[in-house]
């Protein structure tokens, strides 16, 4: 299969139950769940299938922020696809975080800046990451850095995964296109792409903490979650034995 002209295919035609139907449920679901949406994967499905939401048994509300992101999720996804081979840059990290982070709360902070780096320092899991004064030439070496390559491997997409995490250029979301920018640069590189599952995330988690004095625990973590979106792309691929 060549996935990412299935993905656009799919997804231009709006057709419903294949595998870019299915990528959007799983990464939107997964990549929100990690940051801590307590929304479901049905309740996942459902915003994307019907537009609507349902509350499930037991509670009570849903909170707007994470249905906003979900919806908007579902946009970074398309906007990925559309710019997927061409060649990683800061308007593209930023466009993915401006539709994933608009309308919602934090949209409505002056200081917060959706679509432009933090102005606030943070500390992420214990550990200093670039000053708000150094963002900027941070992301533009290592974004340099990376494009001067010439053949890219899925090790050094999950070295830039860790590096750019280690510079947390946003005041928030910074996970969520970190994993954006995997997929996108997978699929450019004719790699099979990953989604990293929550139930998952005390592995990614650690493997981001002990990168890369132990670059083995994140590397394993994304390998065998590759491993995972090779059997969807099995399954959805034709003349495939099932």
């Amino acid at each position: 299969m060549n996935l990412l002209k299935t993905l656009q295919e799919e997804k231009d035609s709006s057709l419903k139950g294949g595998i870019y139907h299915q990528t959007q449920i799983q990464l939107a679901y997964n990549t929100n769940r990690i940051e801590g949406s307590k929304l479901s994967e049905e309740q996942t499905r459902y915003i994307y299938e019907t537009n609507t939401i349902f509350i499930e048994d037991g509670e009570k509300t849903a909170n707007v922020d994470d249905i906003v992101e979900t919806v908007n999720h579902f946009s970074c996804f398309d906007y990925m696809l559309d710019i997927a081979l061409e060649p990683l840059s800061e308007e593209h990290i930023k466009k993915f975080h401006y539709l994933l982070k608009s309308n919602t709360t934090d949209s409505k902070r002056a200081w917060f800046k959706v679509g432009d780096y933090k102005t606030r320092p943070n500390i992420v899991g214990g550990v200093e990451t670039s000053l708000p004064k150094d963002v900027p030439t941070d992301i533009k070496n290592l974004i340099e850095a990376y494009n001067g390559q010439k053949k890219l491997t899925v090790n050094d997409i999950i070295d830039f995964h860790y590096k750019f995490e280690k510079i947390h250029p946003f005041q928030d979301g910074n996970g969520r296109v970190g994993r954006l920018i995997i997929f996108k640069e997978c699929l450019a590189h004719n790699i099979v792409p990953f989604i990293i599952e929550d139930e998952h995330k005390f592995f990614y988690y650690r493997g981001l903490s002990k990168y890369p004095k132990i670059k083995e625990y994140l590397v394993d973590t994304c390998l065998s979650a590759q491993d995972n979106y090779k059997k969807m792309i099995d399954y959805f691929s034709p003349n495939t034995d099932k």
